[in-house]
């Protein structure tokens, strides 16, 4: 059939309050993205994603509401705990501490995996975890999301750079908690990175703004393209988001190379 014959079946009905959720992750993983780059700890994310994964896996062994905040208080505790974790083998041995941040992303990884090991549904669960379900978000599921993006948009505003080591950690675990839920660990990542790669070459002034026009086209293309051809919108959004940030990337100015 024609890709063209589906065009009339997408449904904003799905595809606006997904967006919406993408909106809402991008305002605050893009310019913490731009930090993380920046202080060298790239696979932060994973890890304090991971954890907060894990939280909600051990939350829901207890038979939480999956869209109550008590699950949300779980999910953010646990990556609060990565945090304070992770801030303290940064004093202890910063000279590892990439290598640190590996080894609890794998311990979280893992860890869900022997959790879930004897429940029948599981994987699934894992599944939507990492790759997340941004297609069934609805509006009443992006209040708490929306009050705490408005949170850690108001720190990062009041601080700018001048976020320490703890502080910078726990408002990294605070944002990445509930965007897990929402998109899942594979687009919180992507989110975080892919479009700060895309500018790393570009101006000041110009670098926050483009960075948004990718996540946003990233996620509004991600979206379209995975109702009108009926594929998984997690792992297109991520394929969308890599394409216009290398677009983007590949029309910039050249960065200088160090003369030998």
């Amino acid at each position: 059939m024609n890709p063209g014959t589906y065009l009339g079946t997408v449904d904003l009905t799905i595809v606006a309050p997904a967006f919406l959720a993408g909106i809402l992750v991008l305002i605050t993983h893009v310019p913490l993205g731009a930090q993380v780059l920046k202080r060298g700890i790239v696979f932060i994310d994973l890890a304090i994603a991971q954890i907060a994964a894990l939280g909600v896996i051990v939350a829901g062994m207890t038979n939480l509401d999956p869209q109550g905040w008590l699950l949300q208080v779980a999910a953010g505790t646990a990556a609060l705990l990565g945090a304070f974790l992770l801030t303290w083998t940064e004093k202890r041995w910063p000279e590892v501490q990439e290598a640190q941040i590996g080894v609890l992303f794998i311990l979280a990884a893992t860890g869900g995996l022997l959790l879930v090991a004897h429940n029948p549904h599981g994987g699934e669960h894992l599944q939507d975890l990492l790759a997340g379900q941004i297609l069934w978000v609805r509006y009443e599921q992006l209040l708490i999301p929306a009050i705490g993006t408005a949170a850690i948009v108001a720190m990062l505003l009041f601080f700018k750079e001048r976020l320490r080591r703890l502080g910078f950690y726990l408002v990294f675990a605070l944002a990445v908690t509930a965007s897990v839920q929402l998109v899942g660990v594979y687009l919180v990542f992507a989110s975080l990175i892919v479009p700060s790669l895309g500018v790393r070459n570009y101006g000041g002034q110009k670098r926050l703004p483009l960075a948004y026009l990718i996540g946003i086209g990233g996620y509004g293309a991600g979206l379209l393209l995975s109702t009108i051809f009926d594929l998984p919108s997690g792992a297109l959004i991520v394929w969308c988001l890599a394409l216009l940030a290398i677009l983007v990337y590949a029309s910039g100015p050249r960065k200088e190379l160090a003369p030998n």
